[in-house]
């Protein structure tokens, strides 16, 4: 009796974090067939399952220079799941002019905006291969779930301190995909964000940080979204796997700071 006391707190956490999400995804994504930014890490994998299990056709689609981690991971990852998965190797004798075009079109030296500008420019160019007009992205979880390492410092501060930076994250992502979605127009592809959605955004404050970090020493962090994607049969080398951000996944922020 005392271990379902215990446990149902967490078990409904768990339920309404499934129903949320699953809701956002229904309200912001139309199209039934879709892509999906795809590192194999437990923000995208728990997005490309949910699509699926949901009824969408869904194209899982992984950028990166040769040997990155993210394309060795997104394969080793999708030799579980077994979706449709394509890969674009980014070339690095073009790099440095796709580089310059991307920062002429979001006109800021932002290192972390021309980044994952610069990756969505790729993703979008392989969604524009395979014939997508829309990609997925699991954008949001870090900010909302306390994925990022500032967030170790936070609450060695406070709760207070947590929200706090969770505000500034979300605000800058939000005013970033804007910038991405610039970009990756000029394919004629969107990229649709459900996690950012207002209403999921609310409800996810709602949820005690102590599901989502624990302590500065919490190196792994995310603690509500890892368990949710094991309960939805997300691979526990994905549900595990420390984040590592599509820029340094995709080794392009290696290569662009060789440039500058």
């Amino acid at each position: 009796m005392n271990n379902n006391k215990l446990y149902n707190p967490v078990h409904k956490i768990m339920n309404q974090l499934l129903d949320e999400i699953q809701r956002a995804i229904k309200n912001t994504v139309l199209d039934n067939s879709v892509g999906v930014a795809f590192s194999g890490g437990v923000d995208s994998t728990l997005i490309a399952k949910l699509l699926h299990d949901n009824g969408y056709d869904i194209h899982l689609l992984t950028i990166g220079f040769h040997d990155s981690h993210d394309i060795n991971f997104a394969k080793e990852v999708n030799e579980i799941l077994k979706y449709k998965h394509d890969i674009l190797e980014i070339e690095p004798e073009s790099f440095q002019e796709t580089s310059e075009k991307i920062n002429g079109i979001i006109q800021t030296d932002n290192l972390s905006w021309n980044e994952n500008s610069i990756a969505f420019y790729y993703v979008s160019k392989l969604a524009k291969d395979l014939g997508i007009s829309t990609v997925v992205t699991a954008n949001g979880i870090d900010e909302l779930f306390c994925g990022y390492n500032a967030y170790r410092e936070a609450i060695g501060i406070g709760v207070d301190e947590v929200m706090t930076v969770m505000d500034t994250k979300l605000e800058n992502e939000k005013k970033m995909m804007i910038a991405v979605n610039k970009v990756t127009s000029n394919f004629n592809v969107k990229i649709l964000q459900p996690l950012l959605n207002e209403e999921f955004i609310s409800f996810a404050k709602t949820i005690p940080i102590s599901e989502k970090i624990i302590d500065p020493d919490d190196l792994q962090r995310k603690h509500a979204i890892r368990k949710l994607a094991i309960s939805c049969g997300v691979p526990e080398i994905s549900a595990h796997k420390q984040k590592k951000a599509l820029q340094y996944g995709s080794k392009i922020h290696k290569q662009l700071l060789k440039l500058r």
